[in-house]
């Protein structure tokens, strides 16, 4: 299966652009230190769900999906705290939680299928 066909990752992947696009206008001094906290982990939810799909057993794909799934909810504090500190707008800020929170349901509702698989084999 390819990654792209995945609609978790399509999700995952627009919420990772919009993610970047709002970090942009951080004071600079959070260049180093939010700022690239909060891209690190919101890219990295698409890019487990890409790494599993090209692993060898469904175990190891299960496992890059928790990775993805401890992401998202890295990614949910690192924004809460950039809303904290002032540099997100609260709405900006409950958009793109929510966007996270069906991520992470998304990613839980996978999960299941493959472990159900596992069950299976």
């Amino acid at each position: 299966m390819d990654y792209e066909d995945l609609d978790v990752w399509n999700k995952a992947h627009k919420l990772t652009l919009k993610t970047y696009e709002v970090t942009e206008d951080f004071p600079s001094e959070e260049q180093y230190r939010l700022t690239d906290q909060i891209c690190g982990s919101a890219s990295s939810v698409p890019a487990n769900i890409a790494e599993g799909t090209g692993r060898k057993t469904l175990k190891e794909y299960a496992q890059f999906l928790y990775n993805a799934r401890g992401s998202v909810e890295e990614t949910k504090y690192h924004l809460r705290l950039a809303k904290d500190l002032g540099y997100l707008d609260e709405n900006i800020y409950e958009k793109l939680k929510q966007g996270y929170e069906t991520i992470g349901k998304m990613l839980n509702g996978l999960i299941n299928s493959i472990q159900d698989k596992q069950g299976e084999s």
